[in-house]
């Protein structure tokens, strides 16, 4: 497609077509890419008989939340070859297997590389070499530490803001005292930096805001029960749990349910998760949770849109565009709600 679009300004439609043809027969399908990769087979030509935009897709591991399931099935339904696409997806927490695969398909001449990365480092090599073949990146779930001039745009969530949004509803909870159990995320990523930001600089400023512990479950259901267990057992006071995503809160409830331990509304410990699971909405507003940030993993058809324009010849109006979220109090949760957020 990069090659294709860019005879279009020199040459003839038939020319093109020639040139189409050639890199059909002779490209390299992206079947070589390392790891947990998938590839969308193609018949040549999209339903309107169009030129197919060449796509690579990494993602994290669909098994890490609810969250991530949603988001990869949205881009897989999304990225098709009956919506004009040739699309290879990788999935994989590791950054070093993410940025590897991604090297690959940028070797692989791919017009777009669609990253949603674990890390927000590391990835200059990939940007660099991106540009300079003429792949175009575009974010989406999670931003990277790089110049914003490495990507054409990004579809993100807003992982400071929720953190910020989050913190200011548990300070608005006014308790004499904040002893905090924290589950982090996987480390370095960008809904771990976000999530954790807000509350370290609380704890920091505040007397009455203490750290029980802080660790990381690296979003894992069953390490989150484990951790909250450790703390039951050591008979250290708490109640806060603020657990980074729902998997890791409802893990830590578990652990609050099997020692007997209130939660929720009008219960002895505050629960707090994020994410955009129908479930845990669900026991927002049960009063089983206190809170829930949204995150709002569906992201597809805004990039899906923003390729479109671009390959039209149209810029994004804007470089950074973020989904709307805000954040759920089991006080004032309505069924509506969610019915209309809920994944």
């Amino acid at each position: 497609m990069k090659k294709i679009l860019s005879l279009l300004l020199a040459l003839s439609l038939v020319l093109a077509l020639v040139a189409c043809g050639s890199k059909d027969n002779g490209g390299n399908t992206g079947n070589d890419t390392p790891g947990n990769t998938d590839v969308n087979e193609p018949s040549g030509g999209d339903s309107t008989g169009g030129e197919l935009i060449t796509v690579g897709v990494i993602n994290n591991d669909p098994n890490e939340s609810g969250y991530r399931t949603a988001n990869d099935a949205a881009m897989r339904a999304t990225f098709t070859e009956e919506n004009g696409y040739k699309a290879t997806f990788y999935n994989n927490n590791d950054a070093a297997q993410q940025i590897a695969t991604a090297q690959q398909m940028v070797q692989d001449e791919v017009d777009f590389l669609l990253l949603s990365p674990a890390s927000t480092t590391g990835w200059d090599s990939v940007l660099q070499d991106a540009q300079a073949a003429g792949t175009q990146v575009i974010l989406f779930d999670r931003m990277l530490e790089a110049d914003d001039s490495m990507y054409v745009a990004a579809v993100v969530s807003d992982m400071p803001a929720e953190g910020k949004t989050a913190v200011d509803w548990l300070a608005a909870q006014g308790l004499s005292e904040y002893n905090i159990i924290h589950i982090q995320g996987h480390m370095g990523s960008d809904a771990q930096l976000g999530r954790t930001g807000a509350l370290d600089e609380k704890v920091a400023a505040e007397a009455s805001w203490n750290y029980v512990t802080q660790q990381t479950a690296d979003w894992d259901e069953a390490t989150a029960r484990t951790i909250v267990q450790s703390v039951i057992d050591s008979k250290k006071p708490f109640n806060v749990i603020y657990a980074e995503n729902n998997g890791m809160a409802r893990g830590a409830v578990s652990a609050l349910d099997s020692a007997g331990i209130t939660h929720g509304k009008d219960g002895d410990v505050i629960v707090m998760g994020f994410d955009s699971d129908k479930w845990a909405f669900e026991s927002v507003l049960n009063g089983e949770w206190n809170y829930m940030g949204l995150c709002n993993p569906l992201q597809a058809d805004t990039v899906d849109s923003i390729i479109k324009d671009l390959v039209a010849g149209k810029q994004p109006a804007q470089k950074i565009i973020y989904t709307p979220e805000q954040g759920f109090d089991c006080n004032t949760l309505t069924p509506e709600d969610v019915a209309t957020y809920g994944t």
